[in-house]
């Protein structure tokens, strides 16, 4: 018995020193090499503070719209609905979701919907959006703020991320950024 008990509390606490100490600290030293030193990507905008890197909710039509949560976009609950594909729950959340955007973009159809606009990601923090899911949105916000659609368009061209080095992952777009973006323009407009 002592064959088995010693070998298996020298590695506990092998593993407790490693787990609970150096991992932590060597985790918040990377942290400390990225932006704001791993406190999030803040933006200050008319007096408040958003994390341009946690999702926001915009549903206002002079919006563009955020990517649903299935969290209410709280980052201290992170997560999905672990809701399957056949969930009669789920698809009835997702179809809300859909007769939702279709009343307020009826010149839309159904098909041209792009995923990200109805389902939640898996962290339910996404703050960003693909390029065709902003410029789906185009006609609604033009028809609400009465602008020019060509200037939300190239707002959004400004407001695009590559993918890394041009290869890793798609093009993407900040919400919260680009609707700042997009206030600044109508305001500079109004002017």
């Amino acid at each position: 018995m002592k064959n088995h008990i010693i070998p298996a509390i020298k590695l506990t606490g092998v593993l407790i020193v490693f787990l609970a100490v150096i991992y932590p600290f060597l985790v918040w030293g990377i942290a400390q090499l990225g932006p704001n030193s791993g406190k999030g990507e803040i933006v200050e905008y008319k007096g408040a503070v958003y994390y341009s890197n946690i999702g926001q909710v915009f549903s206002e039509a002079h919006y563009f719209w955020s990517r649903p949560s299935a969290v209410n976009y709280d980052a201290v609950g992170s997560g999905a609905s672990n809701k399957g594909p056949y969930n009669q729950f789920y698809l009835e959340e997702v179809q809300t979701r859909i007769n939702t955007f279709l009343r307020l973009n009826p010149e839309i159809d159904k098909s041209e919907i792009p995923v990200d606009l109805i389902t939640a990601s898996g962290s339910g923090l996404d703050p960003n959006i693909s390029v065709q899911a902003a410029k789906i949105q185009v006609k609604r916000i033009a028809k609400s703020r009465a602008i020019n659609e060509a200037k939300l368009y190239e707002l959004i061209d400004a407001q695009t991320e590559k993918p890394l080095f041009g290869l890793f992952g798609p093009e993407k777009i900040n919400v919260l950024e680009l609707n700042i973006a997009l206030n600044e323009s109508t305001s500079k407009s109004n002017q």
